[in-house]
């Protein structure tokens, strides 16, 4: 796989990997059919989304096995067909959600057992046409009662059977993490993290800064919300085989403050020349331990107006303007900025 890039780079934790700031979320390219899909998607934009986005830098692309119940990870495999061997981005997999071909349309079960992940690695392996996958993640706890101490020993040997080259863990809390960690190194996690969703920001991601594990964030505009985009009017009209319809950030009153606080991002992107999604997905970046935002896109031309993110720096005027548009509007939970003081970032948050 390639790390060659005109845009800044930051090193993913202790794994010798260096990505851009920004990668290639393929959630939404798994298409319909399946219980957590974003609507029917073209299989054709999907492939041009991604090679658009290889093409003008971006080195990484996150996926799961559950995204269109392994159709997203056949996409990608189809779009790295088409680049040679040594321009090909990172590719970022997970595990741990299980579904039944007989009930695509079944909510995934979060299953953690362990001849379970090694049937899921080789079916990734097989769906992404690699040889190693270069970050597998435990997409969610298990819910079957499998131990986390178990199912991330597996990961482990993952790992150190050369099968995968870092393992990680999604959506998992503090605790989680710490007793992973006593196991062996959690290299990356995953957490989401938006302006609207802003946990993350403070316990896990000081946490992974303090501990040498990489973040990238899901999320970062909210799903749409933070693109600028958005409507009441869309909202609305999502169809029923899009997961939105059924989410809160998507209904009243959470709608409309989170509508609210994209339209006062527009003063930050005018200023710097970008679009409103560059700025959602700056935001998360200027927490000096998230090291990527996963952005999605599902068109080359959704991906050309995510670009500005990859090298958009944010400073702590922009930063305090957005933490006091946060206050007035009232959208979502968590700290409002970085935990440095005053809000002023270190300067050395973008080297």
């Amino acid at each position: 796989m390639s790390s060659n890039t005109s845009f800044p780079t930051r090193p993913l934790g202790r794994t010798g990997m260096a990505i851009t700031r920004i990668g290639l979320g393929a959630w939404a390219i798994g298409g319909n059919g399946w219980a957590v899909g974003w609507g029917p998607q073209d299989d054709t934009d999907s492939i041009e989304a991604i090679r658009r986005a290889v093409e003008r830098g971006i080195n990484w692309i996150d996926t799961a096995a559950v995204y269109g119940l392994g159709h997203s990870e056949e996409i990608v495999r189809r779009a790295l067909a088409q680049m040679p061997l040594d321009e090909r981005p990172y590719v970022f997999t997970k595990c741990g959600l299980t579904w039944s071909a007989e009930q695509p349309g079944a909510m995934p079960r979060r299953t953690g057992a362990p001849a379970s992940i090694r049937r899921e690695i080789d079916g990734s392996l097989r769906r992404l046409g690699v040889e190693r996958i270069d970050l597998y993640q435990m997409h969610w706890p298990a819910g079957d009662g499998t131990p986390l101490e178990t199912y991330w020993q597996v990961l482990l040997d993952l790992k150190r059977e050369g099968k995968v080259r870092a393992v990680g863990l999604s959506n998992h809390n503090l605790a989680q993490l710490q007793d992973a960690e006593a196991l062996g190194h959690v290299d990356t996690l995953q957490p989401p993290f938006s302006a609207v969703q802003r946990a993350a920001g403070g316990d896990l991601i000081p946490w992974c800064a303090r501990n040498g594990t990489g973040v990238i964030v899901y999320s970062p505009m909210q799903s749409g919300l933070l693109t600028g985009r958005f409507s009441v009017d869309r909202a609305r009209a999502l169809p029923k085989d899009d997961w939105r319809a059924r989410n809160a950030e998507f209904a009243s009153p959470n709608l409309e403050r989170n509508l609210a606080l994209a339209e006062a991002f527009k003063p930050v992107a005018e200023r710097h020349g970008t679009t409103v999604a560059a700025v959602a997905a700056g935001w998360t970046l200027a927490w000096s331990g998230v090291t990527g935002a996963i952005v999605g896109a599902r068109s080359a031309a959704q991906v050309n107006g995510l670009l500005g993110a990859a090298a958009l720096e944010l400073d702590g005027e922009d930063m305090d303007a957005i933490a006091a548009a946060i206050e007035r509007t009232g959208a979502g939970t968590g700290p409002l900025r970085p935990p440095e003081e005053n809000g002023a970032l270190p300067a050395n948050l973008f080297a």
